[in-house]
């Protein structure tokens, strides 16, 4: 009496395995044994099991793109959110440029029909193509300045802080300042092509005129507010959004955070952030815009916000907030979730998770 291996091939699944259940008594006749068979036919679906999760693994594997480049890949993803950011709340721009300005209207609402009337939906993205254009290098080297002297700031574990002023405020502060240095006239010019309907063909245009008519410091009229007003916000905006980021970690105790929690905590410091520093963004539009319609020429910032002050009152400082709010607002929160989902696709090694 013995037994006998059976070799069977399963073609659906290219896989052998064996059956050492069959045996031979002493009649000559074929006879199984139950708990081998059992044994085997197990191992048999152990083996298929391990197969199918392996497809399984394999379909589910998230996009990587390879950027060895540290740098590289901070530069790429940050171009990539401002760009998608600030396609998406191009009509609240366009909105709230016009209310702080008063061209159009003093409510959002007027503005609005004021815009159909005349330039329809494409004036609610009159000037996208040169925000894009102006924001995506800028939010390019907003980021990668911030991660650089954040990095170089912050203390390795074991080490005593370098200094008592959190890294991320003062990395937040110097990333707003070369950014802003670095991209400023097309802010201008955007701004130019925004208000001044009719008067430039384009870009280019606008920039040969502005130099030519007004001269080149005229690209950077408005930057001493600018400066002023973004320090603060840069700031207080990285400090928040890195406060936050923290913060949910710590309640949550995990360390990896979802493409939605970025974005709520991106939303709520670019609102922190956007509202401290309204008044002084009021003033640099005004500065912008000059002498357009028989405005006043103001000398400096100082100049722009008492003269505001004293013709509109408190509420001329903040006229505009909400719109700008809810442009700033879903803005820094894209930004912010675009920026830290890119850096998930731009991986520095294949396996990098």
């Amino acid at each position: 009496m013995g037994r006998k291996r059976i070799h069977v091939f399963d073609a659906k699944k290219d896989v052998f395995f064996s059956v050492y259940d069959l045996g031979l008594n002493k009649e000559g006749q074929y006879y199984y044994h139950p708990e081998a068979l059992f044994a085997s036919v197990g191992q048999m679906g152990m083996s298929f099991g391990v197969q199918e999760e392996r497809a399984m693994n394999k379909s589910k594997k998230k996009l990587k793109i390879k950027v060895k480049n540290p740098s590289l890949r901070r530069l790429i993803s940050g171009a990539f959110a401002g760009a998608v950011s600030r396609t998406v709340v191009a009509p609240l721009e366009t909105i709230r440029t016009h209310l702080m300005v008063g061209t159009s209207g003093h409510s959002t609402t007027e503005v609005f029909h004021d815009i159909m009337k005349n330039d329809g939906w494409k004036g609610l993205f009159r000037g996208n193509f040169v925000n894009v254009i102006r924001v995506a290098p800028s939010k390019a080297i907003e980021l990668f300045a911030f991660d650089t002297v954040n990095k170089s700031l912050s203390p390795k574990p074991g080490e005593q802080p370098k200094l008592h002023i959190p890294p991320s405020l003062i990395a937040g502060a110097c990333a707003g300042v070369s950014s802003t240095i670095c991209t400023y006239p097309l802010e201008l010019l955007k701004t130019r092509l925004t208000v001044q309907r009719g008067v430039y063909n384009g870009l280019l245009d606008a920039f040969l005129k502005i130099v030519k008519e007004e001269g080149p410091s005229e690209l950077y009229r408005g930057l001493a507010p600018s400066l002023i007003g973004v320090i603060p916000y840069s700031a207080t905006n990285y400090f928040a959004y890195d406060t936050l980021r923290k913060a949910y970690r710590k309640f949550s105790k995990k360390e990896k955070i979802g493409n939605i929690e970025t974005l709520l905590i991106g939303s709520a410091a670019g609102a922190i952030s956007s509202t401290a520093t309204f008044p002084l963004e009021v003033a640099r539009k005004h500065m912008q815009v000059g002498a357009l319609s028989g405005r006043q020429v103001y000398k400096n910032v100082i100049h722009a916000l008492a003269t505001i002050l004293e013709q509109e009152g408190l509420q001329g400082l903040y006229r505009g907030l909400g719109p700008s709010c809810m442009k700033l607002v879903p803005a820094a929160g894209i930004s912010f979730m675009c920026y830290e989902a890119c850096k998930r696709i731009l991986v520095q090694n294949d396996d990098e998770e």
